[in-house]
Order: structure tokens, then sequence, then C-alpha cells
């Protein structure tokens, strides 16, 4: 049980990089092919976008962990609910993060629910939503297919039952 949950916990944080990777990838290609920008309000400064980011990984790599550690090895499942609720959590807590950060830079309250509601509806935010959900079902994917083989991935040629 220990080793299932070490290795749940060392992917995690290889799927929270790749979470990463993927918002940044995403973030590159949505403002070039939309011409606009991450953070449309200049006045928010510079680390808003790094913190909203920041806090969608590690939301994301809490539930990660939280998801494979939670279940045994042996009953682990691809549930596209807990995906859905994981990226719907990232998708809030970049809005949301946003709005704080956003007001913490200008100093007006205000700017905090408008900067959050523009957020909502912004493609970047979408992104950061899909963006978790597809890592969370390919962490699960892995996990899965980790416990079903039961050990080290074996050649074709090491398959005891051939003997």
């Amino acid at each position: 049980m220990r080793e299932e949950r070490a290795y749940a916990i060392v992917v995690a944080c290889f799927a929270a990089g790749l979470y990463l990777a993927v918002l940044v990838a995403a973030f590159g290609l949505i403002s070039l092919g939309t011409d606009t920008e991450v953070i449309p309000d200049r006045s928010a400064g510079p680390l808003v976008g790094p913190i909203m980011a920041g806090v969608a990984v590690a939301v994301l790599l809490v539930l990660l962990i939280r998801t494979g550690i939670r279940v045994p090895g042996e009953q682990q499942r691809i549930a596209p609910l807990t995906a859905l609720g994981a990226g719907l959590a990232c998708y809030l807590a970049y809005c949301l993060t946003g709005g704080v950060a956003g007001a913490l830079a200008t100093g007006d309250l205000l700017h905090f629910a408008l900067f959050a509601a523009g957020q909502l509806a912004s493609l970047y935010a979408i992104a950061v939503g899909v963006a978790a959900v597809v890592v969370m079902l390919l962490y699960q994917l892995v996990l899965v297919g980790r416990f079903r083989q039961r050990g080290r991935p074996r050649w074709p040629w090491e398959r005891p039952e051939d003997e």
C-alpha cells in the first residue's frame, strides 16, 4: 500500500508539471490566435497571471494526490465526474485568484469583482478548466494501468506464462 501511494504522489507531481506546460502552450496559442493578452488589464501588474496559473496548478496537484492515495491500487477506476470536478475547481481557483490578486494590485475592491467576472468568460479560464479535466483523466488512466498490471512492465519474452 505504501508503494502505491508513493507511486501515485510521484505521478501526480509529473502530471502537475504537464498541466503547467499545457497551460503555457494553450495560453500562447490562444493569445496568438485571438490577438489578445492573457491579462487584459495593464493595471493588474505583471505577477497576476503567474499567480493565477500557479494557484490553478497547486489546486490540481492537491486534487491529483488526493485522488491517487484515497483509493487502493486494485480499486482505481477512471472517474469522469472527478475529472470534471477538478476542472471546475481549477477554473474557479484561476478566476477568483485573479480577482483577489487584481484587487490587491490596484487597491480597489470593486476591481476584484470586475476582474473575476471578466475572467469567467475568457478563453484562458476555459482552457484552464479543460486542461485540468484532460490531465486528471490521463492521471487516472496511468494509475489504473499501473495497478492492473501488478508490477513493472515486462517485455513479451519475460512473461512467465510462456514458460
